[in-house]
């Protein structure tokens, strides 16, 4: 069972997204609160697995807050807000996952199980324009560390595809795609999707 703490000032949020993620049989909502310093509080009493944080919140903000909590419970920032330094600072901060508010109770539920799972996931509609900020042609990196299939699969990470969309991209097995990203995650020394497709950005794997 996945546990997760939800933090958001609205409360019409807070109820809506612990009506999606109960109906989950694997997900437990353990405590939703409206600020940043009652998260830290609810986090350190209830050790949940995930934290849903909004990043514009009364006390500490999510951003603040991201960083307090993400080495020892992943952390997914879900806003309305998705200006680039708040992207970009929450996942330097230790985030597992970006989402806006407008991104569907589905890719919500997905968001939990990656984090849950120690993957990332970053909404669609932001996941390209984010992972090009990160790429800055006078630190590219070498793209001799990984074989050509390797960059294939790091290719389809940074255009946001989930390892299933992968597989059925480039016609291999989940289990192979998996075994790629793991050899991946060794070479890159990156803990995670996120660093992984930062990572193709900055080679310049990735044109569109």
């Amino acid at each position: 069972m996945i546990s997760v703490l939800i933090a958001d000032d609205q409360e019409m949020v807070r109820v809506g997204f612990r009506m999606i993620l109960e109906k989950q049989q694997d997900i437990t909502v353990v405590a939703d609160v409206a600020d940043g310093i009652s998260a830290v509080t609810a986090a350190r009493e209830h050790k949940p697995d995930v934290a849903l944080l909004d990043i514009r919140m009364p006390g500490l903000d999510g951003l603040e807050v991201t960083k307090k909590l993400s080495p020892t419970t992943k952390v997914v920032v879900v806003t309305t807000f998705d200006l680039d330094e708040y992207v970009h600072t929450a996942l330097e901060n230790g985030a597992s996952g970006f989402l806006t508010k407008d991104a569907g109770p589905a890719l919500l539920v997905e968001a939990v199980r990656a984090a849950a799972q120690g993957n990332a996931l970053i909404s669609p509609q932001v996941t390209v324009r984010m992972l090009e900020h990160f790429a800055r042609p006078a630190e590219r990196p070498d793209l001799g560390l990984l074989t050509a299939r390797e960059q294939d699969v790091v290719r389809e990470v940074a255009r946001g595809l989930s390892n299933q969309e992968i597989a059925s991209e480039l016609y291999l097995s989940l289990s192979t795609v998996k075994t790629h990203l793991a050899s991946v995650q060794t070479k890159l020394n990156v803990k995670n999707r996120v660093g992984i497709a930062s990572w193709a950005w900055r080679a310049g794997l990735v044109n569109t």
